[in-house]
């Protein structure tokens, strides 16, 4: 007698709920966007995005808010990436933002562009009327992710307010709002950085070089390596050399920082990262390393 497995991996749960979750989305919103940056997270929501619509486009613009600052590698596959799949890519501009006057660049050895990413979001989400906005952001981040719900509520000045959220009960999601409010949604809520890196294996997704193993020069910071950039300010104190590292994130260059790595697989990568026990953001990202107080206050402001 011919005997099937009927059981679920993990991997598959998780691809069924994010898909759910995009597809309700499409259907309770007008003007819909996802946050693409061409990092790990985004790519796999972007994947799930071709999945939930498949054979149709994805029915939703990608937005990537750029600092001028980001990595060459990941801004070409950004570009790369939403021509291949005829998406419409709208770049939100934190240059255009200090232009107009609209922000204050930092300045001083530890300038950095990336707060200054807010009000740019913001602009944009304004501009083109999004109602929800796709993130790729998951719980075991930082504490501040952990509190947000898969449906984020903001305010119509964008903010979140963690004490007003809307209860979620099963997948049963809340969509109203008035005109100047939106939501952000969350389809990868519930997964791990390892679950990222199982399902960028099990689909077999292209992703930027930067991610795996190169020779790069770099300078120490706070315990962490950051580039040689002409944008990454340097001190006398602070010599170049070459190691052999990756990135386990992809951001502004002026805060995110590599990691000694000889991993040049995604197999290679997946076994560091399930022995590692340090979190991808307390590892390489030097504007995340403050309290989870500081953190929810960002958000609050109408951060990522």
């Amino acid at each position: 007698m011919l005997q099937r497995d009927y059981t679920t991996s993990q991997l598959d749960v998780l691809e069924a709920e994010a898909i759910h979750i995009m597809r309700e989305v499409a259907a309770e919103f007008e003007r819909p966007c996802l946050l693409f940056s061409g990092g790990k997270d985004s790519i796999v929501m972007l994947r799930i995005a071709e999945k939930a619509f498949w054979p149709a486009p994805i029915p939703f613009p990608l937005m990537h808010v750029d600092t001028g600052h980001n990595f060459d590698e990941v801004i070409e596959f950004r570009d790369r990436r939403s021509a291949e799949l005829g998406a419409r890519l709208i770049v939100a501009s934190v240059q255009d933002s200090i232009d107009q006057g609209r922000v204050v660049e930092d300045t001083g050895r530890r300038a950095s562009r990336n707060r200054l990413q807010t009000t740019t979001l913001l602009d944009a989400i304004e501009e083109h009327e999004f109602d929800a906005v796709f993130g790729g952001a998951r719980r075991d981040e930082e504490k501040a992710r952990a509190k947000e719900r898969v449906f984020s509520f903001r305010d119509d000045f964008g903010q979140w307010d963690p004490k007003n959220q809307r209860p979620e009960l099963w997948n049963l999601y809340n969509s109203r709002i008035r005109k100047g409010e939106h939501i952000r949604v969350f389809p990868l809520s519930n997964w791990t950085e390892l679950d990222i890196w199982d399902y960028i294996r099990r689909e077999g997704i292209e992703i930027p070089s930067i991610y795996f193993s190169h020779t790069r020069k770099v300078f120490e910071r706070d315990g962490m390596l950051l580039p040689d950039s002409e944008v990454v300010q340097r001190g006398e104190d602070e010599p170049l050399f070459e190691a052999v590292v990756r990135y386990r994130t992809v951001g502004d260059m002026t805060c995110t920082g590599a990691v000694q790595s000889t991993a040049t697989t995604v197999e290679a990568i997946i076994e560091e990262i399930a022995a590692t026990r340090i979190t991808e953001r307390g590892a390489t990202r030097a504007d995340d390393r403050s309290s989870e107080a500081a953190m929810e206050d960002r958000k609050r402001e109408g951060y990522f």
